[in-house]
C-alpha cells in the first residue's frame, strides 16, 4: 500500500476548501489533515498537523500565500508547497518560485492533475502547469539585462562540470529519470547530485535551481 500523503488546504474561500477536500477524499493515498482560511493560520496548522504538502492560495485577507510560503520554507524540514490560484501573472509566478514553492497550478486545473501534482511534489519533483512553465521559460528572453544574472552566474561557477550538467537539465524541467537518461546516470545518482546542488547553492528546492539557471541564461 502506498504511503499516505498528508495535505493542508489554505484558501479564504470556503467553497474552494470544501471542493478540494471532496475531490481529494477520493484518493486512497491522500489525506486532508486540515484546512484554514488565511496565511496567518498556516504555521499553527503545520505545527499541529505536520502535512507533507500544502495547497496554498495567493490572495488572502491578512497574510497572503507568498508570505506564508516564505515563512514555511524558512523552517527546518518544511512541507512542500503548491501555489493553487486564479492568478498567473509573471510577478506571481516568479515571487512564488523565489519564495520556495514547489509547484504552481491554476484553480481550473483538472482534478487528476492536481492529485498528480501533490504526489509529484511529495516525491521531491517540482510541478508547474504548462502555461506557467511557458511563462517561466520565456522569462529570461523578455527580461533583457537582468541585475540578477551576474549573481546567478557567480553561484553556478561554484559547481563542478557534472553538477552544472544536472542543474541545467533541472532548469529545463526534466525529471530525475529523464536527467539520468540524458547523462547516463542512475536515478539515485541524479538525486545525490540534486541534493548537493541544493546544499552548495543554499536553495530550498528544484524550482529554485531552475530559476537560478534561468536567471543565468544557461537553460538554452
Amino acid at each position: 500500500m502506498a504511503e499516505v500523503i498528508r495535505v493542508l488546504i489554505v484558501d479564504d474561500d470556503p467553497l474552494v476548501r470544501a471542493g478540494l477536500s471532496m475531490m481529494l477524499a477520493g484518493a486512497d493515498d491522500l489525506e486532508i489533515v486540515a484546512d484554514v482560511a488565511d496565511g496567518s493560520e498556516v504555521v499553527p496548522a503545520v505545527n499541529e498537523h505536520r502535512p507533507d504538502v500544502v495547497l496554498m492560495d495567493i490572495r488572502m485577507p491578512r497574510v497572503d500565500g507568498l508570505a506564508a510560503t516564505q515563512l514555511l520554507r524558512s523552517r527546518r524540514e518544511p512541507p512542500e508547497i503548491i501555489i493553487l490560484t486564479t492568478f498567473d501573472t509573471d510577478d506571481h509566478i516568479l515571487r512564488a518560485m523565489r519564495a520556495g514553492a514547489s509547484g504552481f497550478l491554476l484553480k481550473h486545473t483538472p482534478p487528476p492533475e492536481i492529485m498528480r501534482a501533490i504526489r509529484q511534489v511529495a516525491a521531491g519533483e517540482p510541478m508547474l502547469s504548462p502555461p506557467v512553465l511557458r511563462k517561466m521559460m520565456g522569462y529570461v528572453a523578455e527580461a533583457g539585462v537582468d541585475p540578477r544574472r551576474e549573481r546567478a552566474r557567480a553561484l553556478l561557477d561554484r559547481l563542478s562540470e557534472g553538477e552544472l550538467a544536472v542543474a541545467t537539465r533541472v532548469g529545463r524541467g526534466l525529471t530525475n529519470s529523464e536527467i539520468g537518461r540524458e547523462l547516463s546516470l542512475s536515478v539515485a545518482t541524479v538525486k545525490a547530485y540534486v541534493s548537493r546542488l541544493l546544499a552548495k547553492l543554499e536553495l530550498n528546492n528544484r524550482v529554485q535551481i531552475a530559476l537560478l539557471v534561468h536567471d543565468a541564461a544557461l537553460d538554452a
